[in-house]
């Protein structure tokens, strides 16, 4: 795996300045939320550095990529191909950043949707994302709170919210975020 300076300097030049602030509020968030829940700080200080290293990539990119990567592209993902980027981003973490770690290529890979059955350092990557210090929506700050003692219940939001929000601009939920809210509900029964 590169350095942390070296993967900063190549992100820096592939991403756009905002978006590179934001990659860089996501690690420090997530490197928080390790310590307080007892994950390795350092798998979520490079996840959450990475995480959005396909993000300025294009759709028609995407899609070239996924193909390029064997990527399953189902039918949401195909009308909303900017859902590939975590799937993408983890194979060019893997390729051009040398990470090899599952743990932190799993954590890249489904920051997006989320999925059934998430790791401890999925949940950080998947809320780091959400509720870095650059998050700016109504309810965030509840979520940060919340995330500080509770990361199912804090994530479990995060998916309700990002559920509604999309519902109310009538567009695509992706099954795997459906999942991914379903699986959290039936482990707290």
């Amino acid at each position: 795996m590169l350095q942390s300076d070296e993967i900063k300097k190549i992100l820096k030049s592939k991403l756009k300045r905002k978006r590179y602030v934001h990659s860089l509020g996501v690690q420090k968030t997530a490197e928080q939320l390790a310590k307080i829940h007892n994950e390795s700080v350092t798998k979520a200080s490079i996840a959450g550095l990475v995480h959005d290293c396909a993000k300025n990539l294009s759709g028609k990119e995407l899609l070239n990529y996924a193909k390029q990567f064997d990527i399953l592209v189902d039918g949401v993902t195909k009308i909303q191909p900017e859902l590939l980027h975590g799937a993408i981003g983890a194979e060019i973490a893997k390729r051009e950043l040398c990470i090899e770690d599952d743990e932190i290529l799993n954590a890249i890979r489904f920051h997006t949707t989320g999925k059934a059955k998430m790791t401890l350092l999925e949940k950080i990557i998947y809320l780091a994302d959400y509720i870095e210090p650059n998050r700016n929506f109504n309810g965030v700050e509840t979520l940060r709170k919340v995330a500080l003692s509770d990361l199912d219940q804090a994530t479990l939001m995060a998916f309700n919210n990002t559920i509604k929000y999309v519902v109310s601009n009538n567009g695509l939920l992706h099954p795997t975020t459906i999942f991914a809210r379903n699986d959290l509900l039936l482990q707290k029964r």
